[in-house]
């Protein structure tokens, strides 16, 4: 692989057809993971613990701790050696105060669309046990499914549903009695959906093959806040057909990943 002179003057490599291969910067993702472990510690650390759970070396802990220090991203009490986030965070998470969720969360579902080619939507947990889509985003495909925004479901029903089903963790003679009222195009038996509820809670997301809405696949991962409560659900929509199993594993993989760091990033759920 050939190396390309980048404008700080380092090589990085050049892939094919002479475009610059992606190339990340150690010491920043390093020091992104120790900014992510104070603010989610809930309390002040050492430079050892904080070493020990970044699975950072801890002379490099100690010296880019130090340097988030001099910057004011972090403080440091000079009596316990323990540093905490600092008050220069502010700077950068001012300018995202009182905006839209919905806002901040728009790139990330406008690219999984264009990932997947599918409609991605996002879907808001209301008090009143509904679902209701507050965003989506479609790319690519001519012959596509949509859905009108505002549109509200019964906060059990279909890929979401089972996701929340599982979040909440309902005794299963309560699941069957919700179950029950539940209305489906093509429903499945209790048992299948409890399975399904089941798998979700293991892996994160769940799967509506055509039960919904016939000939509609639908899979989907719901954000939990600190407490574990499903708040928001983000889906992947698709004709059934248009996408293979691979793939639509695949996307039910990458939905989850989001989920758990829209989870961490808007209600600071640690590990998502």
């Amino acid at each position: 692989m050939r190396r390309k002179k980048t404008e700080e003057g380092e090589a990085a490599p050049e892939g094919e057809n002479g475009q610059t291969a992606t190339k990340y910067v150690g010491a920043v993702e390093n020091a992104v993971a120790i900014l992510r472990f104070l603010t989610h510690a809930h309390g002040p650390a050492g430079v050892a613990r904080i070493a020990r759970e970044t699975e950072i070396n801890v002379s490099t802990t100690f010296n880019i701790a130090r340097t988030l220090a001099k910057e004011g991203l972090v403080a440091f009490d000079p009596e316990t050696k323990e540093y905490r986030p600092g008050v220069g965070l502010l700077e950068f998470s001012v300018p995202l105060l009182g905006t839209n969720q919905v806002d901040l969360l728009q790139p990330r579902l406008s690219e999984l669309a264009e990932t997947h080619k599918a409609l991605i939507g996002l879907w808001k947990v209301t008090p009143g046990d509904r679902i209701v889509l507050v965003d989506r985003e479609v790319k690519g495909t001519v012959v596509r499914v949509d859905m009108q925004l505002g549109s509200r479901l019964p906060a059990l029903i279909g890929a979401i549903g089972r996701c929340v089903a599982a979040s909440r963790g309902l005794p299963r003679a309560e699941l069957e009695r919700r179950f029950s009222e539940l209305r489906w195009q093509n429903p499945p038996s209790f048992e299948d959906y409890a399975r399904d509820v089941d798998k979700a809670r293991d892996t994160g997301f769940a799967f509506d093959r055509g039960n919904l809405f016939e000939g509609v696949d639908i899979v989907a991962a719901a954000v939990l806040d600190e407490r574990g409560n499903a708040r928001l659900g983000i889906s992947g929509i698709t004709i059934r057909g248009q996408m293979s199993e691979a793939e639509l594993e695949a996307l039910a993989r990458e939905l989850a990943e989001v989920a758990r760091y829209f989870a961490t990033t808007l209600y600071g759920r640690a590990g998502g």
